[in-house]
């Protein structure tokens, strides 16, 4: 994946003992109800807009639930309210081809599939990979794909497939933390030192630690990973090369199949009149551009 070019914020990273990071890619776990920034207006299919649920479509809104602290993906614009982000800017146009508007509701990401499941949200939309277990229990939309990559600091030498012993900072609930666990499982199955595996919550945690000296190492989506490398201002570097790409999806409740069925058909429509594109390249990342979205894909 690639580094973004031309957005609003930047991650601001200073060391004065200890890393603080620029709170408006701290994210809140409060639930709090933000706005989003959006592009162009996307006309509305009424073909599309009619499978809508009857409870969401009398309400001209869908509830979004997303971690806000992943750029680029979704994170919190200067204002500490606004969700900015490719992927709050790809849902957005996939919304309004369905008549809706977006409400956008800042959470951890461990808690966002419960809400979706106990319908507090109606979709999840926060970079989750499309894995089979997730599909087990909810429908899921395809939309985008980002592999994994590494991040160190400058003066490190860390090798992604030699970490034993290191200290790696992972986001808890991710795939990154599976791939950290795993890799410390070969580790001591070799008889080597286990990883110390460091979980945060929020992603702009995880890379303050690197940043810091705490932690040796990160694991994130490469198209985080990069975005992060590039507004550290010379404090992170890749370890490794770019592996194990997966496709990102939007997650629904598991009854609402129709629903689910229209979200593809819009992402689809959005992808054919140009607008994903467009999305994609503004923000750097159109290496991750796929061309058939699909609900709960096989493997």
């Amino acid at each position: 994946m690639n580094a973004r070019t031309g957005l609003r914020t930047r991650i601001t990273i200073t060391t004065v003992g200890t890393v603080a990071v620029m709170a408006t890619l701290a994210g809140c776990g409060s639930g709090e109800k933000s706005s989003s920034a959006t592009t162009a207006p996307v006309a509305a299919d009424a073909s599309l807009a009619a499978k809508v649920p009857s409870t969401i479509r009398s309400a001209g809104k869908i509830v979004v639930g997303t971690d806000a602290t992943y750029a680029p993906s979704e994170f919190l614009d200067t204002d500490g309210k606004t969700v900015v982000g490719f992927d709050v800017e790809i849902f957005d146009a996939a919304a309004a081809k369905l008549g809706l508007k977006t409400e956008w509701h800042p959470a951890k990401f461990t808690d966002i599939i419960p809400g979706v499941q106990s319908t507090k949200y109606n979709i999840g939309v926060s970079s989750f990979s499309a894995t089979p277990e997730r599909m087990k229990t909810l429908n899921m939309v395809t939309y985008f794909s980002a592999g994994t990559r590494w991040a160190q600091r400058p003066e490190s030498a860390i090798d992604p497939d030699n970490a034993c012993g290191k200290k790696i900072a992972v986001q808890v609930g991710t795939v990154s933390l599976d791939d950290a666990t795993a890799r410390s499982k070969k580790c001591a199955a070799s008889g080597k030192p286990a990883i110390a595996i460091d979980q945060f919550q929020a992603q702009s945690d995880a890379t303050a630690a690197v940043v810091s000296g705490k932690d040796d190492a990160m694991i994130a989506d490469a198209t985080v990973t990069a975005y992060a490398v590039k507004q550290a201002n010379g404090k992170l570097a890749f370890a490794g090369q770019e592996y194990d790409a997966a496709l990102y999806a939007y997650v629904l409740p598991k009854d609402q199949t129709e629903f689910a069925g229209a979200i593809q058909a819009a992402v689809q429509e959005i992808i054919a009149d140009g607008t994903y594109r467009k999305i994609l390249t503004k923000w750097g990342v159109e290496a991750g551009s796929i061309t058939n979205p699909a609900v709960n894909p096989s493997a």
